[in-house]
């Protein structure tokens, strides 16, 4: 359900038309990809000081899709930092992963929040 909901906000705000839906509606799931591999790659990990970069790595990575993939990074992203705010994790910390999300969304070099020593596999 909603997904649905999700596609036809898509149709309604967003202005996807009838001839790029399709092509929007694949973005958005490679985007969500991207954003899953982060994710597993993070906990895979499991080093210190590299979430931001992770964050920034996945919306990098999902933004690059096209405005599928942004908006799934976005979706996701936002998501993820609410549901953080209402279980009482901190307020500032949430505050720097939003900051790396869009900076990751932006385009800009997930390079930047890379911690030294983190493998290269990553």
């Amino acid at each position: 359900m909603k997904l649905l909901i999700s596609i036809v906000f898509c149709f309604l705000v967003l202005g996807v038309n009838s001839q790029r839906w399709g092509e929007f509606l694949k973005q958005a799931g490679q985007g969500t990809r991207d954003m899953w591999r982060a994710y597993s790659d993070m906990r895979e990990a499991n080093y210190k000081n590299s979430d931001k970069y992770f964050h920034a790595r996945g919306n990098y990575d999902a933004a690059r899709r096209g405005p599928g993939g942004a908006w799934a990074a976005k979706v996701i992203s936002n998501a993820r930092e609410n549901i953080q705010r209402l279980t009482g994790h901190g307020a500032e910390d949430s505050k720097a992963d939003q900051f790396a999300n869009e900076w990751g969304r932006s385009g800009k070099d997930p390079n930047h929040f890379r911690p030294a020593g983190l493998p290269k596999k990553y």
